[in-house]
């Protein structure tokens, strides 16, 4: 291999990673390097707001089939019928499916509430400390004027 090819391999390589390097970066369109991903007290609320709705409903409306159905199945049983085991499996399907729906609901109803308090525990925190240093600086300031 001669130095020429050397020099050009290198040369070539470069322009390689320099392109990849382009690729994994967003064009800048002017923005303030903000992102759109925000979040505050009320968007918090509502989707905690909801989900503990939805949890509501759910636990309410979930069952409202499930003593008809549960007489049903013992009735199709005790009267020979197959769709009676049938049924009685569909049922307790149902309620292991609602169940965990339940629970995932709970828990993001849950969530909402903790990620809420603990951002307004954060918010207390950098506030105490704020105004401690603006009482700090105001001693500084005090002390140096007389």
């Amino acid at each position: 291999m001669s130095w020429d090819e050397w020099e050009q391999l290198k040369s070539q390589a470069a322009e390689r990673r320099g392109a990849a390097m382009q690729l994994n970066q967003a064009p800048s369109e002017g923005g303030g390097g903000q992102g759109d991903l925000r979040v505050d007290q009320q968007d918090l609320a509502a989707v905690g707001d909801s989900a503990f709705k939805l949890f509501t409903a759910l636990a309410k409306h979930g069952r409202d089939a499930w003593s008809p159905s549960q007489t049903a199945a013992k009735d199709l049983t005790a009267q020979g019928f197959d769709l009676g085991s049938g049924l009685h499996h569909v049922q307790d399907r149902w309620e292991r499916q609602l169940q965990t729906l339940l629970d995932a609901v709970a828990h993001i109803s849950n969530h909402m509430d903790f990620t809420k308090n603990a951002h307004a525990g954060d918010e207390y925190h950098i506030a105490t400390t704020i105004s401690s240093i603006a009482a700090l600086d105001k001693g500084f300031t005090e002390r140096t004027q007389r």
